[in-house]
């Protein structure tokens, strides 16, 4: 007589995880696109040192209030070429003439507050390096230490989680020194992405590489 056999079950992948094309699990927010796959798989969440790059983020960051990530990484070569890759002292020098040309830039999200945000915080960017060394120390001293995160990301662990101490007192302090559009929201997307925390969810193929590049890292001093 023969033997009825049950197919085998696939379990399920846990709340907040997708599989990719690949089959590898990832965060779940990041399989709907390509760009997105990239950008989850190769930056976020890594550790940066970089003034430019963190500079970068915070406008970009702040220019996305209202809009999804994935609109201005589509856009984020065009935002870099409209604002001189976004060195912090050119972009500093940049005046009403510069103001105009990018709301004419059809490459970038023309809002006239934003731009003129960006402008403002880069030459706050400056004061900060001649006060602490460089913007990475300054940033990277409202990091978190890592027993304050939970022992295990979970989607559930982040559920509706858009802020946190963390980023409530770095927004505090970025708008005390005159920056705008860096909310503590807007802070804390900053932190996720450039890896002052791990928020790859636990199970996410990412995980692990991120948690390594973050235990070699050295952070910033002043």
């Amino acid at each position: 007589m023969g033997t009825n056999k049950r197919a085998p079950v696939t379990p399920r992948p846990a709340e907040g995880l997708a599989p990719g094309l690949d089959g590898l699990l990832r965060c779940s927010w990041c399989v709907a696109a390509p760009e997105y796959v990239a950008y989850h798989d190769d930056e976020w969440g890594f550790p940066v040192r970089d003034d430019v790059r963190l500079f970068e983020k915070l406008c970009l960051e702040g220019v996305q209030a209202g809009l999804s990530w994935l609109t201005i990484l589509r856009k984020r070569a065009a935002f870099r070429r409209a604002f001189a890759g976004f060195d912090p002292a050119r972009v500093a020098r940049f005046g009403p003439a510069d103001v105009e040309r990018l709301l004419g830039d059809p490459g970038i999200i023309r809002h006239r507050g934003k731009i003129e945000a960006a402008i403002e915080n880069a030459r706050r960017a400056l004061e900060l390096r001649a006060e602490t060394g460089s913007v990475a120390a300054y940033l990277w001293s409202f990091a978190p230490p890592d027993a304050a995160r939970p022992e295990r990301i979970t989607r559930a662990a982040l559920r509706g989680m858009t802020t946190t101490p963390a980023s409530v007192a770095l927004s505090r302090d970025l708008r005390r020194r005159g920056w705008r559009f860096v909310g503590p929201t807007t802070a804390y997307a900053f932190m996720q992405a450039m890896g002052l925390v791990n928020d790859h969810l636990e199970g996410c193929a990412v995980r692990p590489r991120v948690e390594a590049a973050r235990r070699a890292f050295r952070r910033p001093g002043p």
